[in-house]
């Protein structure tokens, strides 16, 4: 029977504390040492989960013997030291996004990774969704294009408040432009599908509206990409009655693929009725199960469709693109 893999997390905001909850009992990755540069954040969650220990620092959590991997919930800007502390370590490192604020840095990382043959990812969750793997066989490069050729993409986010509810403990950094900012947190999960399914996208035009105090990250963003050849419009902004609306339009000569809500997934050709291939949450709990699964791959170094950090790098090259705005 397989072993258990150990687990170090480093960042117990937010993401830190989710990663937790997912995965408490789960059956091989077992959260061991965790860290929070903040003492009661730290101390609640040696509350929740008495098992666990603390580490003294990062760094010496990253040196504990017997650890696999290190999950790394901080903010952008420390990801890519500690990514390449748990290198030194010999340590495989799951990565919140944004994967860096130093590009350079990003791009050395990066580099070593593909000589070393580290083993690294980023935790896109639509990675190993249902959504994704229809959008692949419907227009990926491997398809045979059941719903005929591809017309457009259309991405709409709308939040009644950002930073949302359930994120008011993540710190004010989420909610500043230097690192923050909704296009960062969740237009990047759709970029991410695009460019995962058509490649490389090229932003064409984008168009950004920032709060007058210089600080706070962007209240709106309209935008028109390329990808694949294919014409993608990207409407987003603060706004509404819910605290979080997202949808994700795929539209083909023959039919149309619909993401909603996250993991909710349509599929319509055209005369026919709309078929859903799943509850959301149904979807979304799968989607969440399989992501263990190959973050279990990875450690053990066998293959896995977690995106690295090049692709990671992309996704917020693109990102950066939009934010800096193109008329």
């Amino acid at each position: 029977m397989p072993g258990v893999l150990s687990i170090g997390v480093v960042g117990l905001g937010v993401m830190g504390q989710r990663m937790l909850a997912r995965l408490a009992g789960h059956a091989r990755l077992r959260v061991t040492r965790v860290w929070d540069e903040n003492p009661e954040v730290l101390a609640q969650a040696l509350t929740h989960y008495p098992l666990l220990r603390a580490a003294a620092s990062a760094d010496a959590l990253i040196r504990e013997p017997g650890l696999h991997g290190l999950y790394i919930a901080t903010p952008p800007g420390p990801h890519i030291a500690l990514a390449g502390k748990a290198f030194d370590a010999g340590l495989a490192v799951l990565c919140e996004k944004p994967l860096t604020t130093d590009f350079e840095a990003g791009r050395a990382c990066i580099a070593r990774i593909e000589k070393e043959r580290r083993r690294a990812a980023v935790n896109y969750s639509l990675a190993s969704s249902m959504g994704l793997a229809s959008l692949q066989l419907a227009f990926g490069a491997a398809s045979r294009r059941p719903l005929g050729m591809l017309k457009d993409v259309a991405i709409e986010l709308r939040f009644a408040a950002w930073p949302r509810p359930w994120q008011s403990g993540a710190g004010a950094w989420l909610s500043q432009r230097a690192e923050g900012g909704f296009s960062r947190e969740v237009l990047s999960h759709f970029v991410f599908v695009l460019q995962r399914v058509l490649g490389p996208a090229v932003v064409m035009r984008s168009h950004v509206v920032y709060p007058d105090d210089g600080i706070g990250s962007e209240i709106s963003l309209d935008a028109e990409l390329h990808a694949g050849g294919v014409p993608v419009r990207i409407s987003a902004g603060i706004g509404g009655d819910r605290a979080d609306d997202n949808r994700m339009l795929w539209r083909a000569a023959e039919g149309e693929i619909e993401l909603r809500d996250w993991f909710g997934v349509t599929q319509q050709r055209q005369g026919e009725r709309v078929q859903s291939l799943g509850d959301a949450e149904t979807l979304r709990m799968n989607g969440m199960t399989d992501q263990l699964h190959h973050w279990s791959a990875m450690l053990e170094g066998h293959s896995h469709s977690l995106p690295g950090f090049g692709e990671a790098l992309a996704v917020q090259l693109t990102i950066e693109a939009l934010l800096a705005g193109q008329e």
